[in-house]
């Protein structure tokens, strides 16, 4: 037996040592600078991915884990602050030029175009402290006391259920101790930037133990705003607060309510023209290859405004030492208007035609805004059971999701230019309430589902051998209408105008298969089978409302996790292959020309045909080779490949045509990595703490069709431009743990800046034959100080 496991440990000491020297990069999953003990090594993780608390090493899946300590050096506020690349596999971005709506992909899966709609979900689910958040919307708020953001990668359809095809992401905030702590900071930087939080732990009374959270932040326009009064773009204020108390009238019973409310005000993005198209340009229009400080117009400009509150309660409940009863129940509740006037420096050409030879740009409008309402709530209610029977470790649960969504869209132009040369113009006076309603929509979504797996460790190789099973049987229902399309009652395949039904429901079954094997104590290898899928639905920026059916994924994945040098070290890695069915994909058809509606496009989606395929690595490797100082590293490599799709919709002169055309997978490079240093030196009294990472990504496809595609290598074809590769480094510098000399009291005083080099690159890019290329730049250096206290 010992010499079967020796050679099982030699096998994957070749195969770890074999990837180390072809890996082009070489990845982890970003640690906190906590992660190293002083003489003793890395500190075990404990992630809850599998539904009870677990050492990262002995979970045999692709995690990810972020620290409160490494979110703190990274300075994020928010989850789009991670939209720099700190997880490589986990992509994060504002949709188009809204920070109050996030795109969420992982291993590349999940989002192809807009998921901000009410009948339309994204692929990967997040979810805070068991309770899964439904919309895209609302995520951009600020985060309360964060203990770790899990990344769960690939397929989490067995445990986690619905919409996290691509994986999840699972944040768990730190719990009410009983005991008397405080941690308050508060910071300035530039841009009129400032935040502050608090974090209050209060003594416990009759068992109950009380927290209270209470976050601010603001940041002035990134790109000011030259109309007087109006909004700047890219700019925040975000509010929250947050309190839980957590009720143990027993060793074996506890009761945990939280509370949260919170509001996030921000603008909208700018939008450079960086290259112009065919069409004529106002004098206005300037090109602006390079990120600008000041726009070049003045626009109206209002903040988009989230309003999110909810409710969670958790029970648990140790019915005997082998099982332990788990109840999750929630309600949240969501408003958010987005406002976005980010593109009038785009908007300002028209094509000559369109142009009077005698009056010019006299009287043409431009900056067109865009302001959607966005309105919903869920109820939820979890189940779990989790416990040990002999070998075999269980969790089994049932789970119902209820939520209720409606949107509504207006569009105007606010600028309208009073010289031929459109070198002057005026600001229109439009009153957004007294706007048409240009689309709304609303519709129910409800999902039951219930879940088990379980591990079995046979009595053989000295228990190291696991296989675990699951299963989970989900069914979800929409049901809504599509009430109004650019101003208008909608019109039917009947020619019939009037609202537009939506009543579809899915089932489904999601399995998983997992070995593991334990070839030491330090080296786990496994190999894992899982599906997932992301929910059907309808797109209410459609003329039609057609349904469509749930997209899926079906990955094999094969790993190691390793821990070697005396535990002064940790390498994981991770390959991935699968397919990639009925892919969501978009297509853009004209509405109709003439009559009580405006002359504009609508987006449909349909389900491509045939498979798709995906495939990729990820590897992790943190390395703490003397003390205090840990060094980190991570690298993924994803390649997803989508069916060429026919547009199934006639273009404006009711053509229909044949040809298939290429679909780009959106907001996943292919090549992507991070990397970080953390050095602590303890002196008599207080430390110095050091933190820099970099980040890379390769670029990737914002849109997901060609501009012009007529054929295979036609010369009249137009590609889809990719974006700029990135690479942001970000650093903090601390005084940390100073003695104050009563209570506990420590102080610390840091030095941070995002983006530390100030690269620039375009993070989003557009091409129009006629309207030319325009795009979204990264956030500029950013800096700041702070000073915190704790005891």
């Amino acid at each position: 037996m010992i010499s079967i496991r020796a050679r099982m440990a030699a096998t994957a000491s070749s195969f770890i040592f074999a990837a180390l020297s072809t890996m082009p990069a070489l990845a982890a999953e970003p640690v906190a600078p906590d992660a190293a003990l002083d003489g003793g090594g890395l500190r075990e993780i404990v992630v809850t991915a599998q539904k009870r608390p677990e050492n990262l090493q002995a979970t045999p899946i692709s995690i990810s884990v972020m620290g409160s300590d490494d979110l703190t050096n990274r300075h994020v506020t928010s989850l789009v602050d991670l939209g720099d690349g700190a997880i490589p596999s986990l992509k994060i971005a504002p949709f188009y030029s809204r920070n109050s709506a996030l795109i969420v992909n992982i291993r590349g899966i999940g989002v192809l175009s807009d998921g901000n709609q009410p009948a339309r979900d994204q692929g990967v689910g997040v979810y805070i402290d068991g309770v899964y958040l439904g919309r895209a919307q609302g995520l951009g708020t600020a985060l309360f006391d964060i203990e770790n953001i899990e990344v769960l990668k690939g397929p989490q359809g067995t445990l986690f259920g619905r919409n996290t095809e691509g994986g999840a992401v699972n944040i768990v905030t730190k719990k009410p101790t009983g005991e008397l702590h405080m941690n308050a900071t508060g910071g300035i930087g530039n841009f009129g930037m400032y935040k502050g939080e608090v974090h209050l732990d209060l003594p416990s009374f009759n068992n109950i133990a009380l927290k209270i959270d209470g976050v601010v932040a603001h940041r002035n326009p990134l790109v000011k705003n030259p109309l007087a009064g109006a909004e700047g773009f890219n700019q925040y204020d975000k509010r929250g607060l947050h309190v839980e108390a957590l009720w143990k009238p027993s060793s074996d019973f506890s009761a945990d309510y939280s509370f949260d409310i919170s509001k996030d005000e921000s603008t909208s993005l700018y939008l450079n023209m960086i290259r112009p198209g065919t069409n004529v340009l106002a004098d206005a229009a300037t090109v602006q290859p390079d990120r600008v400080r000041t726009a070049n117009v003045g626009v109206t400009q209002l903040p988009s405004v989230g309003r999110v509150h909810g409710h969670r309660l958790t029970l648990e409940w140790d019915t005997a030492p082998e099982l332990t009863l788990k109840s999750i129940t929630s309600y949240r509740k969501l408003e958010q208007s987005q406002f976005d006037n980010g593109s009038a420096a785009t908007a300002m050409s028209t094509p000559a035609s369109a142009l009077n030879p005698a009056t010019g740009f006299t009287g043409f409008q431009f900056a067109r805004a865009s302001l959607a309402g966005f309105w919903q709530n869920q109820w939820s209610q979890e189940i779990q059971a989790i416990g040990d029977i002999g070998r075999v470790k269980f969790v089994a649960g049932a789970l119902y999701y209820r939520e209720r969504v409606r949107d509504n869209a207006q569009a105007y132009n606010t600028n309208m230019f009073t010289n031929a040369e459109g070198s002057a113009y005026t600001i229109l006076s439009l009153d957004p309430a007294a706007q048409r309603i240009d689309r709304s929509s609303h519709v129910t979504t409800k999902s039951i589902g219930a879940f088990g797996q379980a591990t079995w460790t046979p009595d053989i190789l000295d228990d190291a051998v696991h296989l675990t099973g699951g299963l989970r049987w989900t069914k979800d229902s929409k049901h809504g209408a599509l009430e109004i399309v650019n101003g208008a009652l909608p019109v039917d395949r009947n020619g019939v105008a009037g609202e537009i039904g939506l009543d579809a429901s899915w089932s489904r079954v999601d399995p998983m298969v997992n070995l593991s094997i334990d070839l030491t104590k330090d080296v786990h290898v496994y190999g894992k089978w899982s599906t997932g899928y992301k929910s059907g639905g309808a797109n209410s920026r459609s003329q039609e409302y057609d349904p469509f059916n749930p997209e899926s994924v079906s990955i094999f994945e094969i790993g190691a996790k390793t821990e070697f040098f005396d535990n002064h070290a940790r390498f994981n890695i991770a390959a991935y292959a699968g397919t990639y069915k009925n892919i969501q994909v978009d297509f853009s058809r004209p509405y109709e020309t003439g009559g009580v509606r405006q002359t504009r496009t609508t987006l449909s989606t349909v389900n491509a045909p045939g498979k798709g395929g995906l495939h990729g690595v990820e590897a992790e490797l943190t390395v703490n080779p003397l003390e205090g100082l840990t060094l980190s590293a991570a690298y993924s490599y994803q390649y997803v490949r989508i069916p060429a799709t026919v547009n199934p919709y006639p273009n404006a002169l009711g053509v229909i045509s044949t040809v298939a055309v290429p679909i780009y997978q959106t907001y996943t490079p292919k090549h992507s990595a991070s990397g970080s240093i953390d050095y602590e030196l303890p002196f008599n009294g207080f430390t110095i703490r050091a933190h820099l990472d970099g980040n890379y990504d390769g670029g990737f496809y914002s849109n997901a069709t060609d501009p012009v595609y007529v054929g295979p290598d036609n010369a009249a074809n137009i590609y889809q431009p990719r974006t700029e590769k990135a690479f942001i480094v970000n650093g903090r510098l601390a005084i940390a743990d100073v003695d104050m000399g009563s209570m506990d009291a420590r102080m610390s005083f840091a030095l941070w800046a995002r983006n530390l080099f100030n690269e620039q690159h375009l993070f989003y890019k557009s091409l129009s034959p006629t309207s030319g290329l325009s795009g979204f730049f990264n956030e500029p250096r950013t800096f700041g100080g702070e000073i915190n206290l704790r005891f």
